[in-house]
């Protein structure tokens, strides 16, 4: 079955991308995202175009319409699927409250359908879409999306947790990485160690209560993260505990 043509803002991306593409940035870009078979982005499709690139044409596409938003979302390549993500942030920044809510309720969606799918996606774009709109709401859709199935709806819970901790809220960076210690993904290690990471840059004394506490149950990868900012002896003791 063939597609249905693309809406003309969503096809005027496309074309930007596949002027700005380069096979040799394909071929990197693939083996950097882990496309192949069993590994995490498995059939996964780029054109080669590089992020400040994307960035520049969701800039200058500023304007495209929400179908041609869905449109890029629904895409198989990679970079117009993160070019549509692009779009979204930035029109979040201006948005009055209605198009703020549609935008986190699309974005919710294009999680939920396998859209927001690497880890690249996820890091730019849900400590916006998904932390910003709930610092003043309830925020037990991150507990939700923590338990999902999904190894990319868990990483947005946690590395949403970003937009509380840059106002100084730790508390929910903490209970999801409580929650999420035991899972069984180097990627959820990662954002769990970079979220514990930026908390103990406003409290350090937290952060090592919290890793006191939990150092047998802490995947070393986490560990490694966690303690970055800790000079080279703390570092050393605290691997050496592990």
């Amino acid at each position: 079955m063939s597609r249905p043509p693309l809406p003309p803002a969503a096809a005027a991306v496309l074309r930007d991308l596949r002027a700005a593409a380069s096979r040799e940035k394909r071929e990197v870009l693939a083996r950097f995202f882990r496309t192949g078979p069993g590994e995490y982005g498995e059939g996964d499709r780029f054109l080669g175009v590089m992020v400040p690139r994307i960035r520049a044409i969701a800039k200058a596409r500023a304007g495209a319409p929400p179908e041609a938003v869905d449109a890029l979302l629904a895409s198989p390549w990679h970079e117009a699927r993160e070019c549509a993500l692009f779009l979204m942030v930035g029109r979040y920044a201006y948005a009055g409250a209605p198009e703020r809510d549609a935008l986190h309720a699309r974005y919710l969606a294009a999680a939920a359908a396998g859209r927001v799918d690497n880890w690249d996606l996820v890091d730019a774009t849900a400590p916006t879409l998904v932390g910003l709109h709930l610092l003043d709401r309830p925020r037990g859709l991150l507990d939700d999306l923590a338990r999902r199935p999904s190894l990319w709806e868990n990483r947005i819970a946690i590395v949403s947790t970003l937009a509380f901790i840059r106002r100084g809220d730790l508390d929910d960076a903490f209970r999801l990485s409580d929650a999420l210690l035991g899972h069984p993904h180097d990627l959820i290690h990662k954002a769990v160690g970079w979220m514990l990471r930026e908390c103990g840059k406003r409290d350090p004394d937290r952060l090592r209560a919290f890793l006191a506490a939990r150092r047998d149950a802490m995947p070393r990868t986490t560990l490694r993260y966690a303690i970055e900012r800790f000079d080279a002896p703390e570092r050393a003791r605290w691997l050496a505990r592990h």
